[in-house]
């Protein structure tokens, strides 16, 4: 695969190089898909625990366990306080 870049991302890729950091242009690129790799793999974690959360406050809502939005920004904030 041939991609071309932007002047812009072509000068700091070559920065890096230059710096001594990389090696080559390849390897800066390479550094930055296994970056991007990682940062995918944390965000499907982060979106699987919050609908495991959603699922879980759907069910207990359905079973009737809710709270008011009042009482439970005062619950929040007594927490965060007591934090601090």
């Amino acid at each position: 695969m041939q991609i071309a870049l932007p002047p812009e991302v072509e000068a700091m890729v070559q920065r890096q190089v230059d710096r001594g950091n990389y090696t080559s242009a390849l390897e800066v690129i390479l550094a930055g898909v296994k970056l991007l790799e990682q940062q995918e793999d944390i965000y499907q974690g982060r979106l699987q625990e919050l609908q495991e959360e959603a699922r879980i406050g759907w069910y207990a809502s359905l079973r009737g366990e809710v709270v008011d939005g009042l009482t439970a920004m005062t619950k929040i904030r007594a927490n965060k306080c007591s934090q601090s």
